[in-house]
């Protein structure tokens, strides 16, 4: 995959968007595969059993003065335990992959160039690190 670009992978996508073109279509298909994405997880557990969840709340040092973002992330608890078994892996891998074709359908059909909107991410990433989704 080393030849991989957003751009390239833009192009492909609008290369594919025949039946599902209209704007209104692309966005209920985008919801639709985000909506799989999370049973795709929800079955790891329920059906599969390879991965539990277990949520409680989390517990952040009580004095946090003096205490690094690393070692706060200590801290939080991604709720999830266990691995991905390979069909899983796989059927969560595949879910993915459909939920950013049509991410990336929807940003071709509003002219909104991926690769720059990802890029753009990135930079307000490592400009704000832990801030930019607060």
């Amino acid at each position: 995959m080393a030849d991989f670009s957003f751009a390239d992978f833009q192009e492909a996508v609008s290369d594919c968007l025949i039946r599902h073109r209209s704007v209104l279509d692309v966005m209920t298909k985008f919801q639709e595969a985000s909506s799989r994405v999370n049973r795709a997880v929800a079955k790891s557990v329920t059906s599969c059993g390879c991965t539990e969840v277990c949520a409680k709340r989390q517990k952040f040092p009580e004095h946090p003065e003096g205490t690094t973002l690393s070692q706060i992330k200590q801290f939080i608890d991604t709720h999830i335990s266990g691995e991905l078994c390979a069909d899983c892996r796989d059927a969560l891998e595949n879910e993915v992959g459909r939920c950013l074709f049509y991410l990336v359908a929807l940003c071709e059909i509003t002219g909104v160039d991926f690769s720059e909107a990802v890029e753009r991410e990135w930079e307000s990433l490592r400009t704000l690190g832990v801030f930019n989704m607060s």
